[in-house]
């Protein structure tokens, strides 16, 4: 007979340590079952949530996003790292990224992502959903979007949401991205556009639709075949590739189009290129008489064209003040004064606050006086 070895009492588990083993091991079985039931209460709402101005058909029966992880982002070579600015650097509007601006190489969805189409891979997700009559509604508080290809408006009427690596192409109609009353929404490394350049151009490629939203963030975003790139109030554009308008006759073409605020805004480090010889690259003129405009600063941006490319916000018999404009460098990439008819117009240097400095031509890097 073979004897069993006999362990030696401090090497044996006592009977108190195997209940609390066992006690431990059932606390995270019913943990991970509970965690998956929450997940799927929530899938099952985002299929009954209906957009604020009306449908109430219910998404279709596709694996929620919540299940399923989106690949990971393979590296950039170009990092998002906001250089110095450095007027030593000269003709970067042939090329942006080499004098570290933003371009095709550095914004958007890293290149060899897998993204998953909206609704056919995915259809809902915690706090969104795919509505059948043709947009994504956005209803969740803290819901992300992260990895979906979106050939749809996103429409967002929660706050603290993340649109993050994200393609979306909204051709022919009003949005791309709407904000409904939001705050806290960013929307970064994502690629936002029409169909194409004429009668699948968007309207408003990303848009603050009441012009209430505060805290936006849009970063590191590519944006393209539009009539306005991005329409917004207060918050933070940085690090994006605004270029290639699309044109339906009659358009009026803006890059960046604030149209009077005075909640902080600041426009930095972007590239924004309108071929086009009318309008904009960013505008921040009152929409009424005697509105005040006020506290946007603009800074370290490459710009091109336009009819002028920066309207600095005096139109309209408007009170401006604490508009910063500095450290921007103007292309001739388009036309010789960067914009047809020039580089700047309606900014009045002597309003309280406002600022005009080292403004900088991008062909030979010599001063831009306001």
């Amino acid at each position: 007979m073979v004897k069993r070895r006999r362990l030696q009492p401090s090497a044996r588990m006592s009977r108190r340590t195997v209940i609390w083993v066992a006690a431990g091991v059932a606390v995270l079985i019913v943990a991970a079952l509970v965690g998956l039931g929450t997940t799927l209460s929530a899938a099952a709402h985002g299929s009954r949530s209906t957009r604020a101005s009306g449908s109430g058909a219910a998404a279709p029966s596709v694996l929620s996003s919540a299940l399923t992880s989106p690949s990971p982002s393979p590296s950039r070579s170009v990092t998002h790292a906001i250089p110095a600015y450095d007027p030593a650097l000269h003709n970067c509007g042939a090329d942006p990224h080499t004098c570290g601006y933003p371009d095709a190489t550095n914004t958007g969805p890293p290149p060899g992502m897998k993204l998953l189409s909206v609704p056919g891979q995915v259809s809902h997700g915690p706090g969104w959903h795919y509505d059948p009559s043709g947009w994504v509604e956005v209803y969740g508080n803290g819901a992300v979007l992260q990895g979906l290809s979106i050939p749809y408006n996103v429409d967002v009427t929660a706050s603290n949401v993340t649109i993050k690596d994200v393609r979306i192409s909204a051709g022919g109609g009003d949005f791309g991205v709407s904000l409904r009353h939001t705050s806290g929404v960013t929307i970064e490394d994502s690629t936002v556009s029409g169909q194409n350049s004429t009668s699948g151009r968007v309207d408003s490629a990303i848009d603050d639709v009441y012009g209430d939203s505060t805290g936006m963030v849009i970063k590191d975003d590519n944006i393209t075949d539009f009539r306005t790139a991005i329409q917004i109030s207060a918050g933070l554009v940085t690090g994006s590739y605004i270029h290639d308008p699309g044109y339906i006759s009659g358009d009026h073409t803006n890059g960046i189009y604030v149209g009077g605020t005075t909640l902080p805004l600041t426009i930095s480090h972007n590239t924004i290129f309108n071929n086009l010889g009318q309008t904009d690259t960013i505008n921040l003129d009152a929409t009424s008489s005697g509105q005040t405009v006020a506290n946007t600063i603009i800074e370290n941006n490459l710009l091109a064209g336009g009819g002028y490319s920066i309207y600095g916000g005096n139109a309209l018999n408007a009170s401006t003040s604490n508009i910063v404009i500095k450290d921007n460098r103007f292309s001739d990439i388009y036309y010789s004064q960067s914009g047809q008819y020039g580089y700047v117009d309606e900014f009045d240097p002597a309003g309280p606050g406002n600022v005009w400095s080292g403004n900088i031509w991008d062909a030979t890097g010599g001063s831009v006086s306001s």
